[in-house]
Formats: C-alpha cells, structure tokens, sequence
C-alpha cells in the first residue's frame, strides 16, 4: 500500500512543484542525490572514485514537453560527458527517454540520444539509456539496438525483473552484445504485464542476473550490471560466482547513492567491480518518491535524521 501510494505521489505535479522549491525538500533529498549542479555531482564522483567504486551519472528529468526543453537536457549530458574525460572520472551517464522528447517526438529523442552515444564513442565513454514504465519498454529496446549497432559498446540499456517478458527481452540483447542493467522495477505495472508477488519477482531476477553472468556467444560474454541492494541477492550472487568459476570482470554490482554503502564498500574490498549511480539536479522530486516507493522504511530513517538537524 505504501509502495503504491507513493508512485501516485510521484507524479503530482502541485506537491512536485512545492518541494523542488522548498528548501526542507532538497535537504530532505539530499540523502538519495548528489545535489542540484553538475559541480555537485562531479565532487560527489570524486569522493565515489575515492573509494574505488564507479559511478553513473544521470541529471535528474523526464517528461519534457518541447524540443527546447529536450535539447536543454542533452546539453547537459554533452558537458557530463566532457567533464568525464577532462577530470579523469571513472564514470559514464544515464538518460530516459522521456528527457528528450520520447513523449512527443520519438525520432527527436532518438537523435539526441544517437549524438550523446556518438560523443560518448569519441570520448571513450558509454551511454545507459534507462528504462520507464511498460509502455516504453519496447521503443527503448529498440532505439538501443539501433545505437547499438551505430556504436558497439558505447550504449546499453536497463530491464526489470518484475515484467513477464524481460526474460525474452534479456536473450534479444546478449544476443547482440549489447550490456544490460538487471534491477528489479520502481514502476506501477498491472498483472497483466508484471508479477505482483515479490517473492516471484526475486525469482525471476535471480535466474536473469545467472543467465547475464554466464551467457557467451561465439567465445564472449556480455559485461552486465547486477543493480540490487537485496543483501539475499547479493549473496546468491557471490555464492554462484564461487560455485561456478565466474570471474569477477565478468559484471558489476551496481547500487544507488546515499543507500547501503556499507555493501558497496563491503564489496569492492572483495575484489568485484561496484558502480553507485549519482543522480543529480534540480527536478529530483520524481527520483525521490520512486525511491521511497521501493523502500517505504526509507521514509522513518530520512525523517528522523531531518528533525536531528
């Protein structure tokens, strides 16, 4: 109940406009984003490269509403990605759709991203195209394999556990090389198109993330992102890379800022590659919500640490 009550949180627009402005709601965000500028969000990948652990980049936005506002939002990822390579930073970026006109203009939004994978081909770097709720699912897929076959290596995507076809969506695209981000969904999806049962989500995402670690074609494998902070998962993950002779270039777990990094620097120590996604920016409301959704504790743990202040 809590989960749901805080998706429909997230998409009010007039509570949305009140706590972006306020400053009680960016120090409250505080806690899950690096900040409000690109500075902020470089410090906050040289304290995370500090540690050994890589970051991904994603300026907080979605659901732009005209192409000004959509080339607004790629113009930021072109200084991300300039910054990257001008500091030195063990980093790359992540972007939706919706950022960059998806809802009103797909061929815009394909362009903008093909340029941001174009640069990131130039610079070294890699573009995560992130993945919405269902009724994406399909075209971010698709732009993905277009780009991807433009710029191998320098573009992939996200998919969800919960969904009943991420299973076939997952072979489709290690198939091509292309790199995945495992994790297990933050959208409000009907049974029709996704398991409700938590139990039978972590299911799914357990055989998934075995499949991504151990899948080879013509004598490759396709490096991939275990993105959980389920310390259950984690350890079956550690348990059958033992077990099965994985070594541990072959993914990355990858979790998010300002949650349980104590794992993250748990297991970096261990030798396996960990990547903390830094969000940033001033439209964070949405990012918020959606993280207080997966995990409604969050909520006790953010206020009581606001009223100590």
């Amino acid at each position: 109940m809590l989960r749901s009550a805080f998706i429909a949180l997230s998409q009010n627009k007039r509570l949305r406009a009140f706590s972006e402005r306020s400053s009680a709601g960016r120090q409250l965000s505080s806690r899950f984003v690096a900040g409000m500028t690109i500075e902020d969000a470089a410090h906050a990948s040289e304290r995370v490269n500090h540690e050994g652990i890589a970051v991904t980049l994603d300026s907080l936005g979605e659901s732009v509403t005209t192409a000004a506002e959509a080339q607004a939002s790629a113009a930021v990822y072109h200084q991300l990605l300039d910054l990257i390579q001008q500091r030195g930073l063990n980093a790359n970026v992540s972007v939706k759709l919706s950022q960059v006109g998806m809802d009103f203009d797909p061929a815009l939004a394909e362009r903008i991203v093909g340029e941001m994978v174009e640069h990131a081909a130039r610079t070294g770097s890699f573009v995560r195209i992130d993945m919405e709720g269902s009724p994406y699912t399909e075209a971010t897929i698709a732009i993905t394999e277009r780009l991807a076959a433009r710029f191998p290596g320098a573009v992939g995507t996200v998919l969800q556990a919960y969904l009943y076809r991420t299973e076939a969506d997952a072979e489709r695209l290690l198939g091509q090389g292309i790199r995945i981000r495992l994790c297990k969904g933050a959208y409000k999806e009907g049974p029709e198109v996704a398991f409700a049962a938590k139990a039978d989500v972590d299911a799914n995402y357990i055989k998934l993330m075995k499949r991504m670690v151990t899948f080879t074609a013509n004598g490759k494998g396709v490096f991939c992102g275990i993105a959980t902070h389920d310390e259950t998962i984690v350890e079956a993950m550690r348990t059958f890379v033992r077990d099965n002779n994985v070594p541990k270039s072959a993914f990355e777990f990858q979790m998010l800022y300002g949650i349980r990094r104590d794992l993250q620097r748990r297991l970096a120590d261990e030798g396996f590659g960990v990547r903390v996604y830094v969000p940033f920016g001033p439209e964070w409301y949405p990012y918020f919500m959606r993280r207080l959704a997966e995990r409604p504790a969050n909520v006790f743990f953010l206020l009581k640490n606001f009223f100590r202040n």
